[in-house]
């Protein structure tokens, strides 16, 4: 199929249109061509499209492809097929998201793992998905911490009692995170920049006033 030597296309544009033939007349024969060029192809929209490609095969035949390719040593490679196994949601990957995964030293593989972990997890399983994701808890920026703060959130009412450990943490950006997270929870419609203000006017307080209003301090940069 023409389209699948397309994909090495030097023109992201024909590379996008590429994937989308070979997801729109699925192949098992594609599938590990696929799930390689995911592991390198440098344009966003196209590697989204090579997981929708991907989600149009039959889960049994993709998932074992793509459970292998999260232990590959590129981080994008990790990254990406975390994705695609969060768009299958076949259970059957669970035991692919090991806490090394949970805790990447790669954000963008950390991230993938977060979001997948919450999709695949097991019923019964989520109180302990919530203690090792709330081992991740200030970690990173802004956007590395909301990310980690809707994983733990949509695990709903079983993540409150790792999230109350952390946020007596040793470690005052654990606390800050998990109270933040505390804070979204309760309070979705809020949104996570106003929880950020908040934690700004309680630090400017000294810490005072956690008990009005559960705000928390989250950094805009890394540290």
């Amino acid at each position: 199929m023409r389209a699948v030597q397309e994909l090495e296309n030097s023109s992201s544009s024909i590379r996008l249109q590429a994937a989308l033939a070979v997801g729109t007349t699925p192949d098992p024969s594609f599938i590990g061509t696929l799930v390689a060029r995911c592991a390198v192809e440098p344009e966003f929209s196209v590697r989204e499209m090579l997981t929708w490609a991907l989600t149009r095969h039959e889960a049994a035949l993709t998932v074992p492809l793509l459970v292998d390719e999260v232990r590959s040593e590129r981080a994008q490679a990790r990254s990406q097929a975390l994705h695609t196994l969060s768009k299958i949601g076949d259970r059957r990957a669970w035991p692919a998201i090991t806490p090394e995964l949970l805790a990447d030293a790669d954000d963008e593989v950390a991230r993938s793992a977060w979001r997948a972990a919450v999709v695949l997890v097991p019923e019964g399983e989520e109180r302990e998905l919530a203690v090792g994701l709330a081992a991740q808890l200030g970690r990173g920026g802004r956007e590395i911490q909301l990310s980690l703060s809707r994983a733990l959130i949509a695990l709903g009412e079983v993540m409150v009692p790792a999230l109350t450990a952390a946020a007596t943490d040793a470690d005052p950006r654990v606390r800050a995170h998990a109270l933040a997270t505390e804070r979204l929870w309760r309070d979705p419609a809020a949104g996570f920049a106003f929880a950020v203000e908040e934690a700004k006017r309680v630090v400017a307080l000294g810490g005072a006033g956690r008990e009005e209003h559960e705000g928390v301090l989250i950094g805009d940069e890394e540290h």
